[in-house]
C-alpha cells in the first residue's frame, strides 16, 4: 500500500515501519522458514519473526487508538499528519517515546523463538536511545545512527554465547554502515540496509552449517527484511530483494532429529544447491560451535517478572542447563529463551528467580518427526477442516474429538493471526471453516483467513462470538456436502444460538445493568451485562431464566475450573422442573476464564 514517506523518525514513522515490516515478513515468511537450519532446523524462523512483529505492531496501534479517542474531529489525529506537516504529538497523537516504547514492549511480550527474541531486544535497544528525550517529537539521522548501534550492542549482550554468521552479525554490520552514513534518516536507513545485505551474503562463510546447506542465515534474512521496511518508511519505495543470496533448497530435518537435522535438502536450480555432508552442527545461535551430537530436546520460552539480580543468577543457571540462551528485556519484565533437555528444571529456575508466565515448551524431536514423515511422501490434503479458537483445555479436547483443529486461547492471551494461519496449515485441508468464537477476534481471524487464501486454501469465516456458538456450528458440520451449503448450515446454527457467560468483576465499573464492584458476579447475555449479584448459582439461574423466556430446545453449559461444582446440577434441575422438552448438555471447560458459559438453541 502506498504511503507518504516520512522525513523524520517520529511516532507516525514507527507506526508505518511496523506495518510495512509485518507485510514484508508476511511475504517472506515461507522463504525464511525454508532456509532455517540454525540453531535448530525446525523451519519456523520466518513465522516466529512475523508473530513477534505482529505483537509489536498491535501495541503501537493500541497507543494510537488511545490518543485518537480524544483527538477530536476527524482529521485532527495522527492519521492526518503529513510528512511535511505537524508531527503526531503536535496533532494530538502519541510521542516518539510512547510509540517506540509500545513497539519494544509489544515485541518483548510477543517474541517467539530464538530469532524473535533477539529481534525484540534489537527493538528495545533502539527504544532505549529514542526515549532518552521523552519531550522530543522526532529524531533525525544522527539519532537513528545511535539507535541502530545500541540495538546491535544490546542484542549481543542478551545472548549468552554470541556466534558469528547469525542475525547478531547482520545487526552489527547494519550499525557499522549506518554510522558511516551522513544525512537524514532515509540515507542512514539505506546504508544500514545495504550493510546488512552484504553481511547476510557472507554468513555462509562464517557458519559451516549454512555453507553446507547453501543458504544464508534465516534470522539475518528476517532482519534485512525489517530494515528494508525501514528504508521504505523514509523513501516510499521498496529497496529491493531482502536476501542477496538466492534460496537454493528447501531444508528438511533429519528423520532421527539428530545433530544433522536440516542436512537433507531438496536441490534447487541455484549454483550453490547441494546436499549437506554428515557432520556436526553448531549447538545454537548462542551456543558454542563444538560439534556436540547431543542437541537439547526442548525449547523453553517464558515471560518473567524479576529484578536484575535474580535475572543475573538465572542466566548462570540456565547457561549450565542448556544452550541457545537469550534473556531480553529489563525494568522488571523479561523474555527468557533456552534450549534444554530438562524443561522442568528451566521452568523451576524461573520460579526461583521471580514469576514466570506464558510458558511455552516445544519438543524438537516431535517437530522433527512430523517433518520427517513429510519427507517420505507428501500427504494428500483432506477435503475440508474446521479450525476453532477455544478458551479452555476441556473445550479444546471436545472440539478435537469432533474433528476440529483447536487453537487454545488462555485468559489474557488471545491468539495472533499468525497462530491461526499456522492452525489452518496444520489442518492440511483444501477448504477450511474458521470459528473465532470471540467477538474481539473478528479482525484477527479475518487477517488469518486472508493470509490462508493467498496460500491457496478456500477459507470461510463464521463470526462466532462464543465457544457455545462454535459447538452448535460444529454439531451440524458435514464435510461430505458442498462447501457453501456446509457454511450456510453452520452459520445458521451459530446464529440461532444465544450465548451468555458468568464472570467475576475485576474492578468497579459502569455496566448496562448498573454499577458493579470488584468481586461481584456478572451475568452477560449476548455480550452485555444483564445481571449483577453476589452468588454464582443465583446469577447463573437468573441468566438462564431470561434466556429461556424467549424459548429454546437445548441448553449447553460449559463449566470452568473455578466455578462451584454444584452450579450445573442446580441449573439442570431447574430446566427439568420449569421448562418441559428442553434438554441440557454439560461440558467441562477447564481454565476458560469465565466461570460458566451458557448456550441456548
Amino acid at each position: 500500500m502506498a504511503h507518504v514517506p516520512q522525513r523524520f523518525f517520529d511516532a507516525l514513522a514507527v507506526r508505518t515501519w511496523c506495518g510495512l515490516s509485518l507485510s514484508a515478513l508476511g511475504r517472506a515468511r515461507e522463504e525464511i522458514d525454508a532456509i532455517n537450519v540454525y540453531p535448530v532446523a525446525d523451519g519456523d524462523t520466518g513465522t516466529n519473526l512475523y508473530l513477534t512483529v505482529e505483537s509489536a505492531a498491535a501495541a503501537v496501534e493500541a497507543v494510537f487508538a488511545g490518543h485518537e479517542l480524544d483527538a477530536g474531529p476527524p482529521g485532527a489525529g495522527p492519521s492526518a499528519a503529513r510528512a511535511d506537516g505537524p508531527s503526531p504529538v503536535e496533532a494530538g497523537g502519541p510521542s516518539l517515546a510512547e510509540a517506540v516504547g509500545a513497539m519494544a514492549h509489544g515485541a518483548l511480550i510477543g517474541a517467539r523463538g530464538n530469532s524473535g527474541t533477539i529481534l525484540a531486544q534489537l527493538l528495545r535497544g533502539m527504544a532505549q536511545v529514542l526515549t532518552e528525550r521523552s519531550d522530543s517529537a522526532h529524531t533525525d539521522g544522527a539519532g537513528l545512527r545511535l539507535a541502530l548501534r545500541n540495538a546491535a550492542e544490546s542484542a549481543r549482550q542478551a545472548v549468552a554465547h554470541p556466534v558469528e554468521g547469525t542475525v547478531l552479525t547482520v545487526a552489527s554490520a547494519a550499525a557499522d554502515a549506518g554510522e558511516a552514513a551522513e544525512g537524514d534518516c532515509a540515507q542512514v536507513a539505506r546504508a544500514a540496509y545495504e550493510g546488512a545485505r552484504a553481511a547476510l551474503a557472507a554468513t555462509p562463510g562464517q557458519l559451516s552449517v549454512l555453507e553446507r546447506a547453501g543458504v544464508v542465515d534465516a534470522g539475518g534474512h528476517g532482519l534485512v527484511t525489517v530494515l528494508g521496511a525501514l528504508v521504505e518508511t523514509f523513501t516510499g519505495r521498496t529497496p529491493g530483494p531482502s536476501a542477496p543470496v538466492t534460496v537454493h533448497a528447501r531444508v528438511e530435518p533429519h528423520p532421527d532429529g539428530g545433530p544433522d537435522a536440516g542436512a537433507g535438502l531438496t536441490p534447487g536450480d541455484g549454483p550453490h544447491a547441494h546436499p549437506a555432508p554428515a557432520g556436526a552442527v553448531p549447538a545454537g545461535e548462542c551456543g558454542p560451535a563444538n560439534g556436540d551430537h547431543d542437541d537439547p530436546a526442548f525449547e523453553v520460552i517464558y515471560l518473567l517478572e524479576a529484578d536484575d539480580a535474580a535475572v543475573a543468577r538465572l542466566r548462570q543457571r540456565l547457561d549450565a542447563l542448556g544452550d541457545s540462551l537469550v534473556v531480553v528485556g529489563g525494568d522488571g519484565l523479561w523474555n527468557v529463551h533456552v534450549h534444554v533437555d530438562d524443561a522442568g528444571a528451566a521452568v523451576e529456575a524461573g520460579v526461583e528467580a521471580g514469576r514466570p508466565y506464558r510458558i511455552r515448551i516445544t519438543h524438537f524431536r516431535h517437530a522433527d518427526a512430523r517433518a520427517a514423515g513429510a519427507e517420505r511422501a507428501p500427504r494428500e490434503p483432506r477435503r475440508r477442516a474446521v479450525v476453532a479458537v477455544v478458551p479452555g483445555e476441556g473445550l479444546a479436547g471436545l472440539y478435537a474429538e469432533a474433528g476440529a483443529t483447536a487453537v487454545l486461547a488462555r485468559p489474557g492471551e488471545p491468539p495472533a493471526s499468525g497462530e491461526l494461519v499456522q492452525a489452518v496449515r496444520r489442518a492440511h485441508a483444501r477448504e477450511v471453516v474458521l470459528l473465532p468464537n470471540d467477538a474481539e477476534l473478528r479482525h484477527t481471524a479475518a487477517a488469518a483467513a486472508e493470509q490462508a487464501r493467498t496460500e491457496g486454501v478456500r477459507v470461510a469465516l463464521i463470526p462466532t462470538r462464543s465457544a457455545v456458538q462454535g459447538i452448535a456450528a460444529l454439531a451440524v458440520h458435514e464435510p461430505g456436502r458442498r462447501f457453501d451449503e456446509d457454511v450456510v448450515a453452520m452459520t445458521s446454527a451459530a446464529g440461532a444460538t444465544r450465548y451468555a457467560e458468568v464472570v467475576v468483576a475485576e474492578h468497579q465499573s459502569w455496566t448496562t445493568a448498573g454499577i458493579c464492584q470488584a468481586g461481584d458476579v456478572l451475568g452477560l447475555i449476548d455480550g452485555d451485562v444483564a445481571v449483577i449479584g453476589a452468588d454464582v448459582t443465583e446469577v447463573a439461574a437468573t441468566v438462564l431464566d431470561r434466556m429461556l423466556s424467549a424459548g429454546g430446545e437445548l441448553v449447553t453449559l460449559v463449566l470452568g475450573d473455578e466455578a462451584p461444582g454444584t452450579v450445573t446440577e442446580h441449573l439442570e434441575a431447574r430446566v427439568r422442573e420449569a421448562y418441559l422438552a428442553v434438554d441440557t448438555v454439560v461440558h467441562r471447560g477447564g481454565r476458560q476464564g469465565a466461570l460458566l458459559l451458557v448456550g441456548v438453541e
